[in-house]
Protein backbone atom coordinates (compact mmCIF):
# COMPACT_ATOMS: atom_id res chain seq x y z
CA UNK A 1 0.00 0.00 0.00
CA UNK A 2 1.19 3.53 -0.81
CA UNK A 3 1.15 5.58 2.38
CA UNK A 4 2.17 9.24 2.58
CA UNK A 5 1.87 12.09 5.05
CA UNK A 6 -1.46 13.07 3.49
CA UNK A 7 -2.93 9.72 4.52
CA UNK A 8 -2.12 10.39 8.17
CA UNK A 9 -3.21 14.02 7.99
CA UNK A 10 -6.61 13.26 6.45
CA UNK A 11 -7.24 9.82 7.91
CA UNK A 12 -7.45 8.07 4.53
CA UNK A 13 -5.99 4.86 3.12
CA UNK A 14 -4.89 6.12 -0.30
CA UNK A 15 -3.28 9.49 -1.22
CA UNK A 16 -6.07 10.35 -3.66
CA UNK A 17 -8.51 13.27 -3.34
CA UNK A 18 -11.62 14.13 -5.34
CA UNK A 19 -11.55 17.68 -6.66
CA UNK A 20 -14.44 19.75 -5.31
CA UNK A 21 -16.04 20.45 -8.68
CA UNK A 22 -19.09 22.66 -8.26
CA UNK A 23 -21.63 21.11 -10.59
CA UNK A 24 -20.03 17.66 -10.83
CA UNK A 25 -19.94 16.54 -7.18
CA UNK A 26 -22.87 15.32 -5.12
CA UNK A 27 -23.28 13.21 -2.00
CA UNK A 28 -23.25 10.01 -4.04
CA UNK A 29 -19.88 10.71 -5.66
CA UNK A 30 -18.28 12.21 -2.55
CA UNK A 31 -19.28 9.27 -0.36
CA UNK A 32 -18.16 6.75 -2.98
CA UNK A 33 -14.68 8.27 -3.09
CA UNK A 34 -14.41 8.36 0.69
CA UNK A 35 -15.72 4.80 1.01
CA UNK A 36 -13.03 3.70 -1.46
CA UNK A 37 -10.39 4.84 1.02
CA UNK A 38 -9.70 8.24 -0.51
CA UNK A 39 -11.05 11.71 0.30
CA UNK A 40 -14.28 12.81 -1.33
CA UNK A 41 -14.78 16.58 -1.63
CA UNK A 42 -18.09 18.36 -2.22
CA UNK A 43 -18.11 21.47 -4.39
CA UNK A 44 -20.53 24.15 -3.18
CA UNK A 45 -21.08 26.49 -6.13
CA UNK A 46 -24.22 24.69 -7.32
CA UNK A 47 -25.95 24.98 -3.92
CA UNK A 48 -27.47 27.54 -1.60
CA UNK A 49 -27.28 27.34 2.18
CA UNK A 50 -30.34 25.12 2.54
CA UNK A 51 -29.45 22.69 -0.24
CA UNK A 52 -25.84 22.53 0.92
CA UNK A 53 -26.99 21.52 4.40
CA UNK A 54 -29.16 18.79 2.87
CA UNK A 55 -26.32 17.52 0.68
CA UNK A 56 -23.94 17.30 3.63
CA UNK A 57 -26.57 15.31 5.53
CA UNK A 58 -26.84 12.99 2.51
CA UNK A 59 -23.07 12.41 2.62
CA UNK A 60 -23.30 11.43 6.29
CA UNK A 61 -26.04 8.96 5.39
CA UNK A 62 -23.74 7.28 2.88
CA UNK A 63 -20.38 7.24 4.69
CA UNK A 64 -18.71 7.60 8.06
CA UNK A 65 -15.35 8.27 6.39
CA UNK A 66 -13.60 11.68 6.22
CA UNK A 67 -14.67 14.07 3.47
CA UNK A 68 -14.08 17.68 2.49
CA UNK A 69 -16.14 20.69 1.40
CA UNK A 70 -14.79 23.11 -1.20
CA UNK A 71 -15.48 26.85 -1.47
CA UNK A 72 -14.56 29.18 -4.31
CA UNK A 73 -13.40 32.14 -2.28
CA UNK A 74 -14.21 34.82 -4.83
CA UNK A 75 -17.91 33.98 -4.56
CA UNK A 76 -18.17 32.55 -1.04
CA UNK A 77 -21.38 33.54 0.72
CA UNK A 78 -21.36 33.87 4.48
CA UNK A 79 -24.47 31.77 5.07
CA UNK A 80 -23.04 28.89 3.04
CA UNK A 81 -19.66 29.10 4.74
CA UNK A 82 -21.46 29.03 8.08
CA UNK A 83 -23.16 25.76 7.04
CA UNK A 84 -19.75 24.28 6.22
CA UNK A 85 -18.24 25.39 9.51
CA UNK A 86 -21.13 23.91 11.49
CA UNK A 87 -20.74 20.61 9.58
CA UNK A 88 -17.07 20.36 10.68
CA UNK A 89 -15.81 18.29 7.74
CA UNK A 90 -12.35 16.78 7.92
CA UNK A 91 -11.16 19.31 5.36
CA UNK A 92 -12.34 22.69 4.13
CA UNK A 93 -10.87 23.34 0.70
CA UNK A 94 -10.43 26.76 -0.88
CA UNK A 95 -9.54 28.02 -4.35
CA UNK A 96 -9.64 31.13 -6.52
CA UNK A 97 -9.44 33.94 -3.99
CA UNK A 98 -9.54 37.54 -5.05
CA UNK A 99 -6.28 39.33 -4.36
CA UNK A 100 -7.87 41.59 -1.75
CA UNK A 101 -9.50 38.76 0.23
CA UNK A 102 -8.23 37.98 3.71
CA UNK A 103 -7.24 34.30 3.52
CA UNK A 104 -6.13 34.25 7.14
CA UNK A 105 -9.65 34.98 8.36
CA UNK A 106 -11.21 32.10 6.40
CA UNK A 107 -8.45 29.68 7.36
CA UNK A 108 -8.55 30.64 11.04
CA UNK A 109 -12.31 30.12 11.17
CA UNK A 110 -11.88 26.70 9.57
CA UNK A 111 -9.21 25.78 12.10
CA UNK A 112 -11.40 27.02 14.94
CA UNK A 113 -14.07 24.58 13.72
CA UNK A 114 -11.53 21.76 13.96
CA UNK A 115 -11.01 21.38 10.19
CA UNK A 116 -7.85 21.03 8.16
CA UNK A 117 -7.48 23.53 5.32
CA UNK A 118 -6.50 22.73 1.75
CA UNK A 119 -5.84 25.49 -0.77
CA UNK A 120 -5.48 24.99 -4.53
CA UNK A 121 -3.18 27.27 -6.52
CA UNK A 122 -1.93 27.46 -10.08
CA UNK A 123 1.15 29.52 -9.26
CA UNK A 124 3.73 29.54 -6.51
CA UNK A 125 2.96 33.05 -5.28
CA UNK A 126 -0.63 32.07 -4.51
CA UNK A 127 0.52 28.92 -2.72
CA UNK A 128 2.87 31.00 -0.56
CA UNK A 129 0.03 33.40 0.21
CA UNK A 130 -2.11 30.51 1.44
CA UNK A 131 0.78 28.93 3.35
CA UNK A 132 1.49 32.22 5.12
CA UNK A 133 -2.21 32.44 6.03
CA UNK A 134 -2.06 29.02 7.72
CA UNK A 135 -3.15 26.45 5.14
CA UNK A 136 -2.33 22.85 6.06
CA UNK A 137 -2.21 21.41 2.52
CA UNK A 138 -1.48 23.00 -0.84
CA UNK A 139 -2.63 21.75 -4.23
CA UNK A 140 -0.50 22.47 -7.30
CA UNK A 141 -3.01 22.68 -10.14
CA UNK A 142 -1.51 22.44 -13.60
CA UNK A 143 -3.09 23.93 -16.67
CA UNK A 144 -3.78 20.41 -18.02
CA UNK A 145 -6.74 20.16 -15.64
CA UNK A 146 -10.32 20.64 -16.72
CA UNK A 147 -12.43 23.64 -15.82
CA UNK A 148 -10.81 26.73 -14.37
CA UNK A 149 -7.02 26.71 -14.47
CA UNK A 150 -3.93 28.87 -14.68
CA UNK A 151 -1.13 28.78 -17.24
CA UNK A 152 1.65 26.56 -15.90
CA UNK A 153 1.78 22.79 -16.45
CA UNK A 154 2.03 20.35 -13.56
CA UNK A 155 5.52 19.07 -14.41
CA UNK A 156 7.35 22.33 -13.55
CA UNK A 157 4.74 23.74 -11.15
CA UNK A 158 4.66 20.84 -8.70
CA UNK A 159 8.36 20.68 -7.71
CA UNK A 160 8.52 24.48 -7.62
CA UNK A 161 5.60 24.57 -5.18
CA UNK A 162 6.90 21.66 -3.09
CA UNK A 163 10.17 23.53 -2.58
CA UNK A 164 8.52 26.88 -1.92
CA UNK A 165 6.08 25.78 0.79
CA UNK A 166 8.17 23.02 2.45
CA UNK A 167 7.55 21.32 4.80
CA UNK A 168 3.82 21.63 4.05
CA UNK A 169 2.41 18.72 2.02
CA UNK A 170 1.45 19.35 -1.60
CA UNK A 171 -1.01 17.46 -3.80
CA UNK A 172 -0.77 17.46 -7.59
CA UNK A 173 -3.80 18.21 -9.79
CA UNK A 174 -4.07 18.28 -13.55
CA UNK A 175 -3.27 15.62 -16.15
CA UNK A 176 -3.57 12.66 -13.77
CA UNK A 177 -5.97 9.79 -14.43
CA UNK A 178 -4.05 6.60 -13.61
CA UNK A 179 -1.31 5.06 -11.51
CA UNK A 180 1.41 6.43 -13.75
CA UNK A 181 0.31 9.94 -12.83
CA UNK A 182 0.27 9.12 -9.14
CA UNK A 183 3.75 7.60 -9.28
CA UNK A 184 5.05 10.58 -11.25
CA UNK A 185 3.55 13.06 -8.77
CA UNK A 186 5.16 11.23 -5.86
CA UNK A 187 8.50 11.28 -7.68
CA UNK A 188 8.20 15.05 -8.06
CA UNK A 189 7.63 15.52 -4.34
CA UNK A 190 3.85 15.42 -4.00
CA UNK A 191 2.19 13.62 -1.10
CA UNK A 192 -0.73 12.59 -3.31
CA UNK A 193 -3.00 13.61 -6.15
CA UNK A 194 -6.28 15.43 -6.66
CA UNK A 195 -8.45 14.12 -9.50
CA UNK A 196 -11.42 15.60 -11.31
CA UNK A 197 -11.90 14.32 -14.86
CA UNK A 198 -11.20 10.65 -13.99
CA UNK A 199 -13.93 10.70 -11.33
CA UNK A 200 -16.36 12.38 -13.72
CA UNK A 201 -16.23 9.27 -15.92
CA UNK A 202 -17.85 7.04 -13.26
CA UNK A 203 -21.42 5.84 -12.70
CA UNK A 204 -21.49 7.79 -9.44
CA UNK A 205 -20.77 11.17 -11.07
CA UNK A 206 -23.85 13.40 -11.43
CA UNK A 207 -23.15 14.62 -14.98
CA UNK A 208 -25.19 13.43 -18.00
CA UNK A 209 -24.23 10.06 -19.46
CA UNK A 210 -23.51 11.72 -22.81
CA UNK A 211 -20.93 13.97 -21.16
CA UNK A 212 -19.23 10.95 -19.59
CA UNK A 213 -19.02 9.32 -23.02
CA UNK A 214 -17.52 12.53 -24.43
CA UNK A 215 -14.68 12.15 -21.92
CA UNK A 216 -14.15 8.51 -22.92
CA UNK A 217 -14.15 9.40 -26.63
CA UNK A 218 -11.75 12.32 -26.22
CA UNK A 219 -8.17 11.82 -27.35
CA UNK A 220 -6.96 14.53 -24.99
CA UNK A 221 -6.09 16.88 -27.83
CA UNK A 222 -9.55 18.39 -28.21
CA UNK A 223 -9.63 20.86 -25.31
CA UNK A 224 -8.96 24.57 -25.35
CA UNK A 225 -8.47 27.38 -22.83
CA UNK A 226 -11.30 29.86 -23.28
CA UNK A 227 -13.46 32.49 -21.58
CA UNK A 228 -16.58 31.44 -23.47
CA UNK A 229 -18.18 29.24 -20.76
CA UNK A 230 -17.78 32.03 -18.20
CA UNK A 231 -19.21 34.63 -20.53
CA UNK A 232 -22.25 32.41 -21.05
CA UNK A 233 -22.71 31.98 -17.29
CA UNK A 234 -21.99 35.69 -16.62
CA UNK A 235 -19.52 34.74 -13.90
CA UNK A 236 -16.02 36.21 -13.91
CA UNK A 237 -13.31 34.11 -12.25
CA UNK A 238 -10.24 35.99 -10.95
CA UNK A 239 -7.27 35.23 -13.18
CA UNK A 240 -8.63 31.98 -14.60
CA UNK A 241 -9.28 30.50 -18.00
CA UNK A 242 -11.60 27.55 -18.53
CA UNK A 243 -10.42 24.33 -20.16
CA UNK A 244 -13.30 22.87 -22.15
CA UNK A 245 -13.78 20.58 -25.10
CA UNK A 246 -13.52 22.33 -28.46
CA UNK A 247 -17.04 21.45 -29.59
CA UNK A 248 -19.59 23.27 -31.73
CA UNK A 249 -20.57 25.57 -28.89
CA UNK A 250 -17.01 26.80 -28.40
CA UNK A 251 -16.33 27.06 -32.12
CA UNK A 252 -19.58 28.99 -32.69
CA UNK A 253 -18.53 31.77 -30.34
CA UNK A 254 -14.73 31.77 -30.71
CA UNK A 255 -13.72 35.21 -31.95
CA UNK A 256 -17.24 36.45 -31.23
CA UNK A 257 -16.99 36.78 -27.48
CA UNK A 258 -18.44 40.27 -27.78
CA UNK A 259 -21.66 38.70 -29.10
CA UNK A 260 -21.99 36.50 -26.00
CA UNK A 261 -21.61 39.55 -23.77
CA UNK A 262 -24.39 41.22 -25.75
CA UNK A 263 -26.70 38.19 -25.59
CA UNK A 264 -25.51 36.49 -22.39
CA UNK A 265 -28.96 35.91 -20.90
CA UNK A 266 -30.27 34.13 -24.00
CA UNK A 267 -27.06 32.16 -24.50
CA UNK A 268 -27.21 31.11 -20.85
CA UNK A 269 -30.71 29.72 -21.32
CA UNK A 270 -29.60 27.80 -24.40
CA UNK A 271 -26.67 26.33 -22.50
CA UNK A 272 -28.89 25.25 -19.60
CA UNK A 273 -31.27 23.52 -22.00
CA UNK A 274 -28.40 21.77 -23.78
CA UNK A 275 -26.94 20.55 -20.49
CA UNK A 276 -30.27 19.14 -19.38
CA UNK A 277 -30.69 17.34 -22.70
CA UNK A 278 -27.17 15.92 -22.70
CA UNK A 279 -26.38 17.82 -25.89
CA UNK A 280 -22.59 17.48 -26.09
CA UNK A 281 -22.37 19.78 -29.10
CA UNK A 282 -24.14 22.82 -27.67
CA UNK A 283 -23.05 22.97 -24.05
CA UNK A 284 -19.57 23.72 -22.67
CA UNK A 285 -17.92 20.49 -21.51
CA UNK A 286 -15.22 21.06 -18.92
CA UNK A 287 -12.65 18.29 -18.68
CA UNK A 288 -8.89 17.93 -18.66
CA UNK A 289 -6.31 16.78 -21.16
CA UNK A 290 -6.07 13.53 -19.20
CA UNK A 291 -9.34 12.52 -20.87
CA UNK A 292 -7.01 10.96 -23.42
CA UNK A 293 -6.01 8.45 -20.72
CA UNK A 294 -9.60 7.44 -19.94
CA UNK A 295 -11.10 4.71 -22.10
CA UNK A 296 -14.06 3.48 -20.05
CA UNK A 297 -16.69 4.32 -17.47
CA UNK A 298 -15.91 2.40 -14.29
CA UNK A 299 -16.91 2.60 -10.67
CA UNK A 300 -15.20 4.93 -8.23
CA UNK A 301 -13.91 1.98 -6.25
CA UNK A 302 -12.38 0.43 -9.38
CA UNK A 303 -10.80 3.77 -10.32
CA UNK A 304 -9.12 4.06 -6.92
CA UNK A 305 -8.01 0.44 -6.76
CA UNK A 306 -6.64 0.46 -10.31
CA UNK A 307 -4.69 3.69 -9.75
CA UNK A 308 -3.16 2.43 -6.53
CA UNK A 309 -2.27 -0.99 -7.98
CA UNK A 310 -0.64 0.51 -11.06
CA UNK A 311 1.35 3.04 -9.03
CA UNK A 312 2.54 0.31 -6.65
CA UNK A 313 3.71 -1.80 -9.58
CA UNK A 314 5.69 1.11 -10.99
CA UNK A 315 7.29 1.96 -7.66
CA UNK A 316 8.11 -1.63 -6.70
CA UNK A 317 9.11 -3.12 -10.03
CA UNK A 318 9.75 -0.77 -12.90
CA UNK A 319 11.63 2.05 -11.21
CA UNK A 320 13.91 -0.09 -8.99
CA UNK A 321 14.68 -2.19 -12.06
CA UNK A 322 16.21 0.84 -13.74
CA UNK A 323 18.99 1.10 -11.13
CA UNK A 324 22.36 -0.48 -11.83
Amino acid sequence: MIHTRICDLLGIDHPIVLGGMGSATTATLVAAVSNAGSLGTLGTSAFNAATLKNEIAAIHERTDKPFGINHLLFQTQEDMFAVTLSARPAVIAFAWARKEQNLHDYIQRAHDAGCKVMHMAGEVVEALRAADAGADILVAQGTEAGGHVGWMASLPLLPMMVKAVAPLPVLCAGGIADGRGLAAALALGAEGVLLGTRFMATPEAPIHANFKQAIVKSDGHDTVLTEIPDLASQRVWPGAMSRAQRNRFIERWAGREWAIRLNAAEVGKQVAAARAAGDVDNAPLSFGQDAGLIDSIKSVNDVVQDIVAEAEEILRVRLPGLLR
